[in-house]
């Protein structure tokens, strides 16, 4: 298989080891292993396990786990951020009606599949997922957990009763700023665990009522991929954020530094590692599977730029993968990095301030040069029939 034509997926938990440590913790080590091996075994297996399938696609509405976490506040309620400026919104501000004014961006409730039937018996032998949701989180320091991506899969095989080799994948949305959090709503406190499960359980439903909407399973269809490589400046700071960082890092008494916000150390050591700039290269993918296509995003994607790839894609029916193939950080549309807040601070987005607009542009191209092929062959074909 060529590089270019592998999409590794990457779901989000705050709850695993690290996957990229070579040497350090034995369990990140470990785990770095396991996952290496994992992904390579998974290839063998699916190649072992070829036979003649039919693929459909459905998407059903589950918009009351997910919501955006970016806030406008009312008046007075902002707090400085680590430059000691004020933003229009805050990340995840509580949940009191005090403070709260309105979300900041909208939410994208639909979960997606992409359903695979064996073309003979008519059972269910894969379904990819996808939803526009972070982790979900809520469990104790220590706990090693998947969060509810992991339950999904382990819920989906009895959902829908299909082969012994029955595989279940739900996949990171652009959900840079959506949450499970319980804003200006009531919810009961949990047991650890217990908001991951409702989720998970929630998710897999939705599922299941999607994959009974397809009526129109397609045994032949046309398949295509395409990677582009996308080079983006790296945002650099200002001055004043320069000057701001260096007097935080130069201040020793801890009971001064605790008039700053509770990151600012860390903010500071990032906006000093940026004076340089520079530039990155970051992998993009679209691919095709007869009328469904999936974009590969390697960042944080915020959720209007996954709402308007959607929108404006030439297929029927489109996901939107973020964290896929590395992790560049988030990526915020215009309109939200001047509202700033965490998911636009420099050193949480790295890549220049526009750099959704070259890449939703970017993407779209590669969609309509995927869909083309199909209309120049059928119009080739008309012309040699007549």
């Amino acid at each position: 298989i060529a590089p270019e034509h592998v999409m590794i997926a990457s779901t989000h938990t705050h709850s695993a080891p690290a996957s990229n440590a070579k040497e350090g913790d034995p369990a990140s080590v470990a785990y770095r292993d396991v996952i290496i091996e994992g992904m390579a075994e998974s290839i063998v297996k699916a190649q072992a396990a070829l036979r003649p399938a039919s693929i459909g696609a459905a998407s059903h509405s589950l918009p009351d786990e997910v919501r955006n976490r970016r806030w406008f506040l009312k008046p007075g309620r902002m707090t400085p951020n680590p430059w000691g400026l004020m933003d229009k919104v805050k990340m995840n501000p509580g949940q009191s009606e005090e403070v709260l004014d309105r979300p900041a961006g909208p939410i994208d409730p639909d979960v997606m599949i992409l359903a695979v039937r064996d073309a003979g018996t008519r059972k269910p032998l894969a379904l990819f997922a996808n939803y526009a949701l972070h982790y979900v989180g809520g469990l104790p320091e220590g706990r090693v957990s998947s969060d509810y991506f992991g339950q999904f899969a382990r819920l989906m095989p009895s959902r829908l009763r299909g082969e012994k080799d029955f595989v279940a994948m739900l996949s990171n949305g652009a959900s840079g700023d959506i949450n499970n959090l319980p804003f200006l709503i009531a919810r009961p406190a949990r047991e650890p665990g217990d908001q991951i499960r409702i989720v998970a359980r929630k998710t897999a439903d939705a599922a299941w009522f999607a994959w009974k909407k397809i009526d129109d399973y397609q045994s032949s269809v046309r398949i295509g991929m395409i990677e582009r490589r996308i080079t983006l400046a790296l945002r650099r700071p200002t001055e004043a954020q320069i000057d701001c960082a260096n007097a935080i890092l130069a201040i020793t008494d801890k009971s001064e530094l605790a008039r700053f916000h509770k990151k600012a150390e860390s903010y500071a050591r990032r906006t000093l590692s940026m004076i340089d700039g520079g530039r990155i290269t970051v992998p993009l993918q679209a691919i095709r599977l007869g009328d469904t296509a999936l974009c590969a995003l390697p960042f944080e994607t915020l959720v209007e730029i996954g709402l308007e790839l959607k929108q404006r894609s030439p297929f029927a029916n489109t996901i939107v993968v973020g964290i896929a193939n590395g992790y560049n950080g988030y990526l915020p549309p215009p309109n939200q990095h001047e509202l700033g807040g965490y998911e636009t601070w420099l050193g949480t987005s790295r890549a220049q301030k526009d750099a959704s607009v070259l890449i939703i542009d970017q993407l779209l191209g590669m969609l309509v040069e995927l869909k083309e092929v199909e209309a120049f062959r059928r119009g080739r074909s008309i012309g040699d029939s007549s």
